[in-house]
């Protein structure tokens, strides 16, 4: 059973009109009508997609890339603690990873490194910074079956389309012992519920789910994976928050949206609800 949730607006490409549909048996949202596939390429093509380009513009896409130098080593330290130091060869698949600064990073600290991206330019970036190791959607289906100790996807799932196929190969090319570390938006969150059809994390319809707690449980519960452990990704609720402001009134309010921000991370120390979250998930 599916019910009308929200409906939203894709403000940054398209500036088409989309549904938002509740999905009952597993709780996330569904964006609707989901774009055909082919399609889906089209609303990527913005200047303003940070995540396929290493320019520095503008204060915003500044600030950007100076949180995520400070958070990828962080990332790197974090993959670490699900592999033994005894082992020699640490295997590591980063699927949707942009231009490639993770991977680049997690290289440099003696990770056996592969990454998937589908968007041409942030791939050639990608390439030139990992000796080739990043490639298109289709080597998905030509990697060998448990073959990395960590797959890691960084603000990717909502993006995937065939949902269930996807999470069935994430399991698929995990070693037995491995480890899978997804990232998504938490539409539970303070700031999402503040800012409601302006809330970035939304970002319809490059998103395609939204998701909580219990739907990301709930899902990998299908394929015999469970939830170990779920993070808050702190600085993501003031970076939402910016963007969301300029949604609902046409530019960045810094002051606005660091108070926002502040409140959704001080509620979610109790709630447990951050703006987004990370989930480590294991093979049962």
């Amino acid at each position: 059973m599916k019910n009308a949730y929200l409906k939203v607006k894709d403000h940054s490409v398209s500036k088409e009109i989309f549904q938002l549909i509740e999905n009952t048996k597993y709780g996330f949202l569904e964006t609707h009508p989901q774009p055909a596939k082919e399609n889906l390429p089209a609303y990527y093509k913005s200047e303003d997609y940070i995540s396929h380009t290493d320019t520095k513009r503008n204060l915003f896409e500044k600030l950007y890339h100076l949180v995520r130098s400070f958070t990828l080593q962080k990332k790197v330290n974090f993959i670490n603690s699900f592999v033994s130091k005894k082992t020699n060869e640490k295997s590591l698949l980063d699927i949707g990873c942009g231009t490639g600064d993770f991977i680049q990073t997690a290289k440099n600290n003696n990770w056996l490194v592969s990454g998937i991206e589908p968007n041409n330019e942030a791939r050639g970036i990608a390439n030139k910074k990992t000796n080739n190791a990043v490639f298109n959607t289709n080597k998905l289906l030509e990697f060998k079956a448990h073959s990395f100790d960590v797959i890691t996807l960084w603000h990717v799932l909502e993006h995937l389309p065939n949902l269930d196929e996807h999470i069935k190969i994430l399991k698929k090319l995990l070693k037995p012992n491995g480890t899978l570390i997804i990232a998504v938006p938490n539409y539970k969150s303070y700031d999402a519920q503040v800012y409601k059809e302006f809330w970035a994390a939304y970002d319809v319809p490059r998103h395609l789910w939204h998701f909580n707690k219990t739907s990301i449980a709930k899902l990998f519960f299908d394929v015999s994976m469970t939830i170990k452990k779920i993070k808050p990704m702190w600085f993501d609720a003031f970076y939402v928050c910016l963007l969301s402001e300029k949604y609902k009134t046409g530019k960045m309010n810094f002051i606005k949206a660091f108070f926002n921000g502040l409140v959704s991370n001080t509620k979610a120390l109790g709630s447990k609800e951050a703006s987004s979250l990370i989930y480590v998930i294991k093979n049962n």
